[in-house]
């Protein structure tokens, strides 16, 4: 079994990565870390991934808009997902769901509740998994998810997952997988660690959500793929495991859910 890192979520289009993005992705597989999908955000920024993905074999896209941006959504932005969406190294509808730590009034909740479920419709058409969003929004983005996976999907990550373990159970149940990153090792991150040590192993993925949530000892700093090293043990020591068993395993599960016919 390979035993280099399955990074499942970051963002190396970011202008955070302007002065170094090419150094530090060819430095990528010395230090362990196999593949990776970038994921899309922004509006009017495709192209940054479309571009990564053609320029390095491992990186793979995730082509959605992020719910910040929901209320600039148009047709042709759902069209232009979907196509995107055909591309060989395309493999996933994200980042999409649900924000409302910023956007607090019912309306702007109406509108990324749209925005969310045409994404999701695209994603079950093109027979893709998904990649979700959810901040401040539990309710509304379970009761969505649930639809659609009666509706019949193809799997799906939860990224960044910051809820608590009667909803991790929710998801878990459903057959979908917790997204973990940094926050894994934070000092006051009790929720997510009684997440982690509670859900299967089979049933989790490594992510960083690059340039953000760097994890201890690099908290506060530009994060990257680098780091996951440090997710992986805090995974471990959780679960009292080895962190090469944390590796493999969640490389199996990301390529389960995200290569089920290219790897195996």
């Amino acid at each position: 079994m390979r035993t280099d890192i399955f990074e499942t979520h970051a963002h190396y289009d970011d202008k955070a990565f302007d002065q170094d993005r090419d150094s530090l992705l060819a430095s990528m597989e010395e230090n362990g870390i196999g593949t990776m999908v970038n994921v899309c955000a922004s509006i009017g920024e495709f192209g940054r991934t479309i571009s990564l993905t053609e320029k390095y074999p491992f990186i793979y896209g995730a082509v959605g808009v992020h719910p910040d941006d929901a209320d600039q959504m148009t047709e042709e932005t759902l069209e232009e997902i979907r196509r995107i969406s055909h591309m060989e190294k395309f493999i996933a509808i994200g980042e999409i769901g649900l924000d409302y730590y910023w956007h607090k009034e019912a309306h702007e909740h109406e509108i990324q509740k749209k925005m969310f479920q045409a994404q999701m419709d695209i994603a079950r058409e093109e027979k893709l998994p998904f990649m979700i969003h959810s901040r401040e929004a539990a309710k509304d983005t379970l009761d969505i998810v649930k639809e659609y996976m009666e509706k019949g999907m193809y799997g799906g990550v939860i990224h960044c997952f910051s809820y608590g373990k009667e909803m991790a159970a929710e998801y878990l149940d459903m057959g979908l997988y917790l997204g973990i990153g940094g926050v894994v090792t934070f000092k006051n991150a009790r929720k997510l660690k009684e997440v982690v040590e509670y859900a299967p192993l089979e049933q989790l993925v490594l992510e960083t959500d690059s340039p953000y949530l760097s994890p201890e000892p690099n908290r506060g700093k530009r994060n990257s793929s680098l780091n996951l090293p440090y997710v992986a043990q805090a995974i471990a020591e959780l679960k009292g495991i080895s962190p090469e068993e944390v590796i493999c395993t969640t490389r199996k599960n990301a390529e389960q859910l995200l290569f089920p016919e290219k790897i195996k």
